[in-house]
């Protein structure tokens, strides 16, 4: 079954970033470190979580543009593989996650929004979910044109409706509040791999996909860096469940983060903490209400490896307006996520919680050598 979307990869940055931004330390986010990282107004007014608990929202945006709406180089896009052109990708959302991190800091829950999902868009109607940011940009960015707003304002502000879109329909899609939320871009990826300076993952088999997301890998645990990260968490042809698969890879490169951050002692060394702030200041977009010094406490949850993957269910697959899309049982997905996220007790015990359709929690994404890397296809 396929499920995910293309550049699930996302999955994997915005995490991982999300993951700097929450458990850096006092040194990490200093004053400074704290004020360097872009802020954006698009939470101003939406509901908020009342039960003590923290819902985050990670955004991976599919533009091979910078945040002034400039074109990458030519040599970067081609050394990641993602092709020629700053115009491949647009500005889809193609990776979204939405983290619960309950009251007390324990047993967080991470779920991938698939991005094909066809769901309304406030304003705009039935669309692909990923597509919710892209039709908002696009049409602020026509609105102010015509005011003679120039850029880089202008691409600012769009992107700026663009993030309130994609929020107000995940909002309304899944009935939870949104507290918080980070955004970041393609080329985020590639520099959080290099700043980390290396993330162990495990194949089931040895992959060639050099066609295509330009994936050889041989089988077993190994240590992947740089564009061979990318590479990773990319492929999705030659895989027996596509894009499903690549959701996994996503997880299974998340989870290395977090064994990377819990036990060798990222924020013990200057020249990582320094690394990671650069990759924060020039990829990422965070809430201006997030205080992350506030917020270290509840990032236990998260690099101390206690948190589950899941992935919203879908229906199956139609075309709709010449698009092949996922349909989804709005009512059945609202379930879902509320069983995840606020399991009611009944009787003492707790309603039943939704079997993790990330494979790293089942038989083929077992660990490998005593580590708590798992074993993906």
């Amino acid at each position: 079954m396929r499920v995910g979307g293309n550049w699930s990869k996302r999955i994997a940055t915005t995490l991982s970033l999300g993951i700097v931004i929450a458990s850096g330390g006092v040194y990490f986010f200093n004053k400074t470190a704290s004020t360097a990282i872009p802020r954006s107004q698009a939470l101003a007014g939406a509901k908020q979580s009342t039960d003590g608990g923290t819902n985050i929202l990670l955004l991976g945006l599919d533009s091979r543009r910078d945040a002034n709406g400039g074109n990458l180089p030519r040599k970067l896009l081609d050394l990641m593989h993602v092709g020629s052109t700053s115009s491949i990708g647009g500005y889809n959302t193609n990776t979204m996650i939405l983290i619960h991190i309950p009251a007390g800091g324990k047993n967080a829950v991470a779920i991938s929004i698939p991005r094909d999902d066809y769901v309304n868009v406030p304003g705009y109607g039935m669309k692909k979910i990923k597509e919710a940011y892209g039709y908002a940009k696009y049409a602020k960015d026509s609105e102010l044109y015509k005011q003679g707003v120039k850029e880089p304002d202008r691409e600012h502000l769009s992107r700026e409706a663009g993030r309130t879109a994609t929020i107000s329909t995940i909002t309304e899609l899944l009935n939870v509040p949104i507290d918080h939320f980070a955004e970041v871009n393609l080329v985020g990826f590639y520099d959080l791999a290099n700043a980390l300076g290396g993330v162990q993952v495990c194949l089931n088999k040895a992959v060639d996909d050099s066609q295509y997301s330009g994936a050889v890998f041989p089988a077993g645990l190994q240590t992947i860096t740089g564009v061979d990260a990318l590479k990773f968490v990319r492929q999705r042809h030659g895989l027996p469940n596509g894009d499903l698969d690549r959701t996994h890879r996503q997880q299974a490169f998340i989870t290395g983060v977090i064994t990377k951050f819990r036990t060798q002692g990222i924020f013990g060394d200057l020249g990582k903490i320094s690394a990671l702030l650069n990759v924060a200041k020039k990829d990422v977009v965070i809430d201006a209400g997030w205080d992350v010094l506030g917020f270290l406490p509840n990032a236990k949850a998260l690099t101390g490896g206690h948190i589950t993957f899941h992935t919203l269910p879908i229906e199956g697959y139609v075309m709709r307006n010449s698009q092949s899309v996922n349909l989804i049982d709005e009512v059945k997905v609202k379930q879902y996520v509320q069983d995840l996220f606020y399991p009611v007790k009944k009787s003492g015990t707790a309603s039943p919680t939704p079997t993790p359709t990330s494979l790293i929690s089942q038989a083929n994404g077992k660990a490998v050598d005593g580590s708590k890397i798992p074993c993906v296809n």
